[in-house]
């Protein structure tokens, strides 16, 4: 199973999708060893002072496919849970300054908590999700799919024109463009999507 995730995906207002729109994806890669799944805590990471939360919508691919046509997409896409793209910024710093990978800073063991799935089905519009992410009960970040720059079936072709995406792979969509910052030990982490919480956890 892969873990893919795609960068800088979000806008703040509609208007600026086009002059963003290249056709080049921001994309990387995790383990399925930084997955945390079942709301379990999550013990912060040893390697890192500078632990940095992008809470996501994570979609599950239902069936192998590769080269996969752009109206075709959407059909790959079997389950949809939340999660939290963690990074440990002080990592990813060091690294970039060798201009070196983000593996590192965005695979460690615990990287990925997620939340259970649900239908694809259950979603009527893939164009107006909503989501948000509250931390020690404050409101962190919200986010609606209409402002992703690349939608769920963008990404699901970009990718699969590289690499054979397989069942049950899982593709970290993209963080809300505002909101971002730091979490430390104790922390609550809530997230919700259209106001149905799926992810409770604590960092510890």
């Amino acid at each position: 199973m892969k873990i893919i995730g795609i960068g800088k995906n979000y806008v703040n207002e509609t208007s600026e999708i086009s002059a963003l729109k290249t056709g080049a994806q921001t994309i990387f890669t995790k383990p399925d060893s930084s997955l945390v799944t079942d709301n379990k805590d999550v013990e912060f990471p040893k390697i890192t002072n500078q632990l940095a939360y992008e809470v996501e919508l994570v979609v599950k691919i239902g069936k192998r496919g590769k080269d996969i046509a752009l109206n075709d997409a959407v059909s790959y896409i079997s389950e949809l849970a939340i999660g939290i793209d963690y990074t440990a910024k002080d990592v990813l710093a060091a690294s970039r300054e060798n201009k070196g990978p983000w593996a590192l800073a965005k695979g460690f063991d615990g990287a990925s908590p997620i939340s259970g799935f649900k239908p694809i089905s259950e979603f009527s519009d893939l164009n107006a999700i909503n989501f948000d992410l509250k931390i020690n009960g404050e409101q962190k970040q919200v986010g609606i799919t209409g402002l992703m720059i690349y939608s769920f079936a963008e990404i699901i072709t970009y990718i699969s024109s590289f690499m054979t995406l397989d069942e049950g792979d899982l593709i970290f969509t993209g963080t809300p463009a505002s909101g971002t910052g730091l979490v430390v030990k104790g922390d609550h982490l809530q997230a919700s999507i259209e106001g149905e919480l799926l992810l409770d956890f604590k960092m510890i």
